[in-house]
């Protein structure tokens, strides 16, 4: 027998109650954020993925992070105070998540490849805690990250050298590798581990 014009054939029915199953499945996974940063679960194309050397030369990408989250900052080891304020406020982030400190990676990436060298970069990165890792790569590799991230950087001379202004987010991916938010510089260690502890 066939389903009568007027009416909803039961197939239909059955998608539409699929789909919306579905969805509330997925508004289960996925509760919306409520955040001191900036939420990034819904911008995609934005950072993605990234293939960045660590100080021993291993090609690190994103999957080798999977099952921890990932807080990621772009910098150099020779900034003033942007920087070594961004690494200690994650030590300190680490150390507030207690027990869950240690499902989340800390990753600082160079935009000073020049003069940031692999051992360099190690020093740097083991003075506020072993367990972060730097990651660098060429010029081009970097400016290709940090195109994906709108990460804003450029070389500024002073005297016979120079140093490099660069915009301050810190960005956050879960686990499964999906980057979720952006914390703002001026955020403290205590409203970021509010922001973490959402996704963790």
């Amino acid at each position: 027998m066939r389903d009568h014009p007027a009416l909803p054939s039961r197939r239909r029915l059955l998608a539409a109650a699929g789909a919306a199953a579905l969805l509330s499945a997925c508004d289960e996974q996925e509760p919306k954020l409520r955040l001191h940063g900036i939420d990034l679960s819904q911008r995609p194309g934005f950072g993605g993925d990234f293939r960045l050397s660590d100080p021993d030369g291993r090609e690190r990408t994103l999957s080798d992070f999977y099952g921890r989250a990932v807080l990621l900052f772009f910098g150099f080891t020779l900034c003033p105070d942007v920087c070594p304020t961004a690494l200690t406020r994650a030590v300190q982030i680490r150390k507030l998540l207690g027990a869950d400190g240690q499902r989340l990676q800390v990753l600082f990436v160079t935009l000073d490849p020049e003069r940031d060298t692999p051992q360099v970069l190690r020093a740097y990165t083991q003075a506020f805690d072993p367990s972060f890792i730097g990651l660098s790569g060429s010029e081009q590799r970097i400016a290709e990250t940090t195109k994906a991230f709108r990460v804003v950087y450029a070389k500024v001379p002073t005297g016979s050298t120079y140093t490099i202004d660069h915009s301050a987010l810190s960005y956050v991916y879960d686990a499964r590798g999906r980057l979720r938010m952006a914390l703002r510089h001026e955020q403290s260690a205590a409203e970021c581990v509010d922001d973490i502890r959402q996704i963790l």
